[in-house]
Formats: structure tokens, C-alpha cells, sequence
């Protein structure tokens, strides 16, 4: 594989990682605030999902602004949101209600941030290799969301869960400095005049629907939201399991839960970027199909491994962040290629909505089915509750193979 990198990815990769040092924040610190704050699972994956119901309220605006100013500026604005909202953590968050409008705040930000990065890039390159840099962008959403559990578990351990807030919230800060001082403003402003964004602007229900008529295009964002009902829920959850496992076990593992979060988390990168290059070869609907059926069979399986040796636990959630993510560029690309160019930002706004709805949905079936079954002190309620996330990619590939998806060309 030849690719490379303009002058700008590596300044816009190093943004994002920064930009995504409080992703997982509140996954490290879940069991801690569930103890302090005496919040049932329900209530625990709730706030997990304000940070995606933040988003959602949120990137249909920043997608619809990105079509008619510098993605640059909304990407500050992105950064200074998460800032804020992870300083409100830090200061002053008590209790649910609370935590559910700094994490939404912070949600808000990675919308600023995440699409508008892409469409920085976008704007930018004018190369064949546009699919690429695209699939390089999105790879490392995994290093920034790795380096947050990482951080987040060193902070958390050394000083309590307030700093981890605090602290992490330099890494948006960073971001939007990046963007600011070192990526060039367009040549050309796409806009002249007064700004006047209007609701059908921010929610551009004709283009998206024009979009979901698009067969290719909608069964990519359609895999999109599936794909992270599972990624979501697993990544707000996996601290909690491993230690539910150390207490099974007995056993704690010699590396804390979160840096070892932390550490798998880092195997999605080189699965998102070589899925991609796997896709271009065999069919991106076909590659997609084959990993949501194998990841399914990974999460039921680490569910099912607790109380067996650590190393058993350690390779199957290394498989089923591999193959979580190995269909995560494929999914982002296939829409990005496939939906017409005079819709594409819609369809790009419409791509992130539907895909962090996802996110939104994840973590609380995730809490709200180990309520149903038993609480986090059983087995089976961790079975139930990876199974009630991965169902959906199974159906998924079900649906779209008998609809003939895969027959189709995505250009």
C-alpha cells in the first residue's frame, strides 16, 4: 500500500487525537460515580449516552455549517464545547442531572470537531487518495479513544475522578490551538455576506431524503448505526467488565482495567485502516457483512469468558475490538464515495447523526438490560447485555443480504 499523507493529515491527526482525550473519561470513572453517586445501571448508561445525545442535537448544525463556512472555524468552536464540558465535570458536576448536561456539552464538542475535521481534509486534498486519508482519519479515533483510557485510568488512580476532567480537558484545548495556529484558512470563503442558517439548512430533510433513496449510500449509514450500537456500548462498558472480571476471577490482572482498556482499544487502529484496504479487494459490502457476523460472535464470547484464565479474556476482547472496528472505515468511506456530490455534505451530516443515534443507544440497552437481568454481579447479565448490542449487526447483515446490498456497485 502506497499513500502519502499531505502536509495537512498529519496536523489533523494529531488534532483529532487530542480532541478524543475525553471520550472515554467517563467510562473510567463509571463505577466510581455509580458507587458515589448511587446511580443504577440504567442511570449510569444514560449519562454515557448524554455525550452522544449532545452530538446528535448538535452535528446537523455543525455538518449544515461546514457547507457554507470554513470547516476550520467550526472545528475551534467544537473544541472550545468540549472544553467547557469537561471542565464543568471537573467543577462542578454532583449528581445525574448535572452530569448529563457537562457530558452532553462535551458531546456537543466532538460534533464541532470530529466531521468538520473531516471536512477540513476533504476541502483540502484533491487526490485520487481522498479514500485513504479518509480511512487513516477515522483509524485514529481509536488512538485518541485509547490514550483517553489511558489517561483517564492514570488520573484517576493518582488523583481522584474530578482531576481526570480537569486535566483531560487540555486535550480539546490543544486541538482547537492546532487548528487555529497551523491549518490554513480556504483561499476562497465559501460564504459572502450575512450568515443565515435556516431550520432546513440545519436539518436538510429533502437532501436526506434524496440520500436514503440512494440504496448504496443508506445501507452504509444504516451499517453505520449499528455498527455503533456495539462499538459504543462496548467502549462505555469495558472497564466495568474487566473488573467485574477481577472480581470473579479472584484475580486481578497485573495492568489496571483501564490502562488495559486502553492498550485493546489500540488494536482497532491497524483493523480500521487494513479493513479498508481488505474492502477495496473483496467488495466493501461483502467485507462489512463478514465482520458484523464474526464481531457478534467475539462479544457473545467475552461475555461468556468471565471467570476463565485472563489471557483467554485478554484475546477475545482484542478480537472483538479488531473486529468492531475493521469494518469502521469501510462504513465511512462506502458513503463518502457512494452519495452524489451534490448531497454529499448532507449525507455526511446524515452518516454522523444516524451513526452516534447509534451511540446514544448503545450504552443505555447495555445498563438497562444488566438492571433487567441481574444487576453487574452476575454472568449472565454480562451475556445478555453484550448479546442485546451485537443483535444488531446480525440483523443487519440479514436484512440487507435478502435486499441484494452487497449486488450493488458503491462508485
Amino acid at each position: 500500500m502506497r499513500f502519502k499523507p499531505t502536509g495537512y493529515t498529519p496536523l489533523m491527526l494529531m488534532a483529532q487525537t487530542c480532541a478524543l482525550l475525553g471520550f472515554a473519561c467517563y467510562a473510567v470513572v463509571l463505577t466510581t460515580l455509580q458507587d458515589e453517586w448511587y446511580l443504577s445501571n440504567l442511570q449510569s448508561g444514560l449519562i454515557a449516552s448524554a455525550f452522544f445525545f449532545g452530538y446528535m442535537l448538535t452535528v446537523p448544525l455543525a455538518t449544515a455549517l461546514t457547507d457554507r463556512v470554513d470547516a476550520k472555524k467550526v472545528y475551534i468552536a467544537g473544541g472550545l464545547s468540549a472544553t467547557l464540558g469537561l471542565l464543568g465535570m471537573s467543577l462542578f458536576a454532583y449528581n445525574f442531572w448535572s452530569a448529563l448536561i457537562f457530558m452532553a456539552l462535551n458531546g456537543a464538542g466532538l460534533a464541532g470537531t470530529y466531521m468538520p475535521g473531516l471536512k477540513i481534509l476533504s476541502d483540502r486534498i484533491k487526490t485520487g487518495e481522498l479514500t485513504r486519508h479518509i480511512a487513516f482519519y477515522t483509524a485514529f479515533f481509536g488512538i485518541g479513544t485509547g490514550f483517553s483510557y489511558l489517561c483517564s485510568g492514570w488520573l484517576l488512580s493518582a488523583l481522584g475522578w474530578r482531576y481526570v476532567f480537569g486535566f483531560i480537558a487540555l486535550g480539546p484545548f490543544t486541538a482547537l490551538m492546532i487548528v487555529l495556529v497551523f491549518i490554513p484558512a480556504l483561499a476562497h470563503e465559501k460564504w459572502h455576506g450575512p450568515l443565515h442558517i435556516r431550520l432546513r439548512d440545519i436539518f436538510p430533510v429533502d437532501k436526506w431524503r434524496l440520500v436514503l433513496q440512494d440504496k448504496t449510500a443508506s445501507g452504509f449509514i444504516f451499517g453505520y448505526t449499528v455498527h455503533s450500537i456495539e462499538l459504543f456500548a462496548s467502549r462505555s462498558w469495558i472497564v466495568a467488565f474487566f473488573g467485574f472480571c477481577a472480581v470473579v476471577s479472584g484475580e486481578p490482572f497485573w495492568l489496571m482495567a483501564t490502562t488495559l482498556a486502553g492498550l485493546i482499544n489500540f488494536f482497532g487502529v491497524p483493523a480500521s485502516i487494513l479493513g479498508n484496504e481488505v474492502a477495496l479487494k473483496v467488495g466493501r459490502q461483502n467485507w462489512i457483512f463478514f465482520v458484523m457476523i464474526t464481531s457478534a460472535l467475539f462479544g457473545v464470547a467475552l461475555a461468556l469468558s468471565t471467570g476463565q484464565s485472563w489471557w483467554l479474556i485478554i484475546v477475545l476482547a482484542i478480537g472483538h475490538t479488531i473486529f468492531i472496528m475493521a469494518d469502521s472505515a469501510t462504513l465511512t468511506a462506502g458513503l463518502v464515495m457512494s452519495a452524489q456530490e451534490n448531497i454529499k455534505g448532507a449525507a455526511m451530516g446524515l452518516h454522523s447523526l444516524m451513526g452516534f443515534g447509534g451511540g446514544l443507544l448503545g450504552p443505555a440497552i447495555f445498563g438497562y438490560v444488566m438492571d433487567l437481568t441481574g444487576s453487574r454481579e452476575t454472568q449472565m447479565s454480562w451475556v445478555w447485555a453484550y448479546a442485546a448490542v451485537v443483535i444488531w449487526g446480525v440483523l443487519f447483515v440479514l436484512y440487507e443480504r435478502r435486499r441484494g446490498w452487497a449486488n450493488k456497485s458503491s462508485r
